[in-house]
């Protein structure tokens, strides 16, 4: 074993971890076992791509002739996408598949997470008590954590692979502090748990937020005094062993619910609706389309194709004459500067739309020779899903075709009504721009040059009215009115003036209009208020546009582990 450089765990075991040029290694144990009727793992397959077509030809060839008890393991990481399956199928065809599943559930994943200690664990620490809790209340995050996956963008914004590794490193970092201090150093542990062994998988500066939150509500002073509850009717156990600890989950814990997590019920039923929907989509996309599946199936698809096509073309309006406009704007404030801005892009998604669907109209009278990208549009447009070459000219959208498409007409319509003098609207649609980002950044450069403030150092002061859209005839003086905002994970209690519980089944209830008004960032007052992120879809992560300050009586954390954002589209 020592010669040919594998690890030899057993006489009839060879072990051979891949990566860093082991292949060779791992052909000669497989010699050697094949021989002699030894068993040989290969861990890590999925990082020698290249070689994994060579193992195919090698395990067919020892697969006649070879001892008996000859046996191979082989395992890698799942993939993340299915662009990254690189086993070769004659392997998997000729093998024996076992996945390693991850718990599901805060039950399963608390029990899980408590199976990497035992009570030697418990009883390693001088201050026992200090660190039993402390670890209980980390595998309890921990858990949370993991779990919180399943509620997709409002669980986290981008998914991260935390893992057994965090936990066990980050008990190993209590240990060390309780044994080299009588003080507990909370803010220590937060700041290594949260900012370096679980915050180094974490990109998103909002996940980085609700992380900390996590570790502030867990782990404080209150947990040694027994007053802290890890979730609604789940207090922090006391002083137990490690038995009592696995026999008080199945005693104590509440049955499986958004609570555990802080999120209300409704992300159950969002994430639930979503993961319905993703599944029907699929089951349409493998519908049969071409024309094997008759004559009539596919004569119907392209009459169905035929009607949309036209119906969208004529739809659709001419495109802003930007000469026009640029020699109609008297003063090239900030404002028009958007508006101009927006209309260039319409004009350049409107132009595509047109295009491609023109080309496709003669593509299937028979006029012009059909391209993939002309097949791709019209399934797309069978399907009722936007197509590519329009994505990659539009907004960020979660949409069908159809909502997507009467969508679009209504941001025209705003445009047109706003380019006609170029005073601002009443109430401006925020969710209708391209770049919301820009007219928000127009409203403070207005102000900045009304006051002659440095731009750098101002903010948006955000005030939710009582009002809706309607109710307004004009646009305030300084700043602006916005409409068109939807709150998920609470809502907003208009009497109150503060964020509230969400009803149940009210997944995006609609905002009151909006007063965004521009000042100094010091006469900023942040008590009282929920820093809540504004975005553009459900999808959040890279739609995020803004922060705008909502007023709460309740403690911010409360939103923030409820995933509480602003939403342009729902």
């Amino acid at each position: 074993g020592k010669k040919l450089g594998y690890t030899f765990n057993h006489r009839n075991l060879h072990n051979v971890s891949l990566g860093q040029g082991q292949e060779l290694v791992a052909e000669q144990a497989l010699d050697v076992a094949a021989k002699e009727g030894h068993w040989v793992i290969l861990q890590n397959i999925h990082l020698v791509a290249k070689w994994l077509s060579s193992l195919e030809k090698r395990l067919e060839q020892l697969s006649e002739g070879s001892h008996r008890d000859f046996r191979v393991f082989l395992s890698a990481e799942p993939a993340p996408c299915p662009e990254s399956h690189i086993i070769p199928q004659g392997i998997l065809e000729n093998s024996i598949k076992i996945t390693s599943e991850a718990p599901t559930g805060m039950h399963a994943n608390l029990h899980k997470a408590l199976d990497n200690f035992s009570q030697d664990t418990l009883e390693m620490c001088s201050q026992e008590k200090e660190f039993r809790s402390i670890l209980f209340a980390l595998c309890y995050f921990h858990a949370v954590v993991a779990e919180r996956r399943k509620f997709g963008p409002q669980g986290w914004n981008r998914p991260y692979p935390f893992s057994t590794g965090d936990l066990t490193i980050s008990v190993n970092v209590l240990y060390n502090y309780l044994q080299a201090s009588s003080k507990v150093p909370y803010d220590d542990l937060r700041y290594l748990v949260g900012e370096i062994m679980y915050g180094g998988h974490i990109t998103d500066d909002w996940d980085r937020r609700l992380c900390k939150t996590y570790l502030e509500e867990f782990i404080k002073p209150e947990m040694l005094e027994g007053e802290l509850c890890l979730a609604p009717g789940f207090p922090l156990p006391g002083n137990m062993d490690y038995n009592g600890y696995h026999q008080y989950i199945d005693d104590a814990l509440p049955p499986e619910s958004p609570y555990l997590y802080g999120l209300h019920p409704n992300a159950e039923i969002g994430f639930l609706t979503q993961r319905s929907e993703r599944l029907l989509r699929t089951v349409l996309e493998l519908q049969p389309r071409d024309s094997s599946a008759g004559q009539g199936a596919a004569g119907t698809q392209e009459e169905m194709v035929q009607a949309l096509l036209e119906e969208m073309l004529e739809k659709l309006t001419d495109e802003f004459n930007m000469a026009e406009l640029m020699a109609r704007v008297e003063e090239r404030t900030p404002y028009a500067v958007v508006a101009l801005q927006e209309c260039e892009r319409m004009n350049a998604l409107t132009a595509e739309m047109r295009r491609s669907l023109a080309e496709l109209e003669l593509g299937l009278k028979g006029e012009l020779t059909m391209t993939s990208d002309m097949e791709t549009l019209q399934n797309s447009l069978f399907l009722g899903t936007v197509p590519e070459s329009w994505v990659k000219r539009s907004y960020p959208s979660t949409a069908s075709l159809g909502s997507w498409f009467a969508d679009l007409l209504a941001r025209i319509s705003e445009l047109e009504a706003w380019t006609r003098d170029f005073s601002l609207p009443s109430t401006l649609w925020l969710g209708g721009f391209f770049n919301p980002q820009s007219i928000l950044t127009a409203i403070m450069q207005t102000t900045a040059r009304k006051n002659r403030w440095p731009l750098d150092k101002m903010t948006l002061q955000c005030d939710v009215t009582k009002k809706s859209r309607e109710d307004f005839a004009s646009a305030p003086r300084e700043g602006a009115y916005v409409h068109g905002l939807f709150m998920e994970g609470a809502r907003w209690d208009a009497q109150a003036g503060a964020i509230t519980e969400a009803r149940l089944k009210e997944l995006t209830p609609a905002m009151p209009v909006v007063f965004l008004k521009a000042i100094p960032d010091d006469k900023q007052d942040t008590r009282g208020l929920y820093p809540c992120p504004v975005y553009k879809t459900r999808q959040r992560g890279p739609t995020y546009v803004w922060t705008f300050n909502l007023k709460t009586k309740e403690n911010p954390s409360k939103w923030v582990l409820a995933g509480v954002a602003l939403l342009l589209q729902t």
